[in-house]
């Protein structure tokens, strides 16, 4: 830049527009579309991740079954697990009555829903087992019949329960053996 010999630059003064910096209404704008795009891939990645909410139900029921397989050890007691579609709850057989009653005053063992958007499928012998919807239908019946037995001679009803929600591919498998060992795997999950 060409300067005079009192020090004073003789060029024109650079444009206006190059000297401003930018607006905070314009840096406002570039946080929140990039804050946007943050969240967007937040809960993309929890779409395509495993879904923790499943795996609880999964996890939850495989405590208390190992826990009533357990008690029916001890006490010989024999125990039933009835499901629908949206939930479970769990039975003991009455010898004296000979049917099956609702476990009474454990609220552990009381009736169940699953989370909203969550639902259960039954298999046994490798067979799909069509659940009802809703207990009303199951109540109805004077001696309902637990699709899955935890007896006190230690024999668990060999099953695979899978919990999934609605619209996701994936899901969690319980899957109890005859010896009432059960285990809990992950399927259909793309990889983090």
């Amino acid at each position: 830049m060409p300067t005079s010999v009192t020090g004073i630059s003789t060029s024109s003064p650079a444009p206006r527009c190059a000297q401003r910096g930018f607006s905070l209404l314009e840096l406002l704008v570039v946080v929140a579309i990039i804050s946007i795009l943050v969240g967007a891939v937040v809960l993309s990645v929890n779409v395509v991740g495993s879904d923790r909410e499943a795996e609880q139900e999964a996890r939850r029921l495989q405590g208390l079954i190992d826990l009533l397989h357990e008690d029916s050890l001890m006490q010989s007691h024999d125990y039933g697990l009835m499901l629908t579609t949206g939930g479970y709850r769990f039975y003991v057989y009455d010898y004296k009555q000979l049917k099956w009653l609702e476990v009474a005053g454990d609220k552990l063992l009381a009736e169940h829903a699953v989370r909203k958007q969550l639902v259960l499928a039954l298999a046994l012998d490798g067979k799909d087992v069509e659940l009802e919807k809703k207990w009303e239908t199951i109540d109805r019946e004077k001696d309902p019949q637990p699709q899955v037995m935890i007896l006190s001679s230690g024999e668990v009803t060999p099953f695979v329960l899978d919990v999934s929600r609605q619209g996701i591919r994936g899901h969690f498998s319980l899957t109890g053996d005859l010896g009432g060992k059960l285990t809990v795997a992950e399927d259909g999950y793309a990889a983090r």
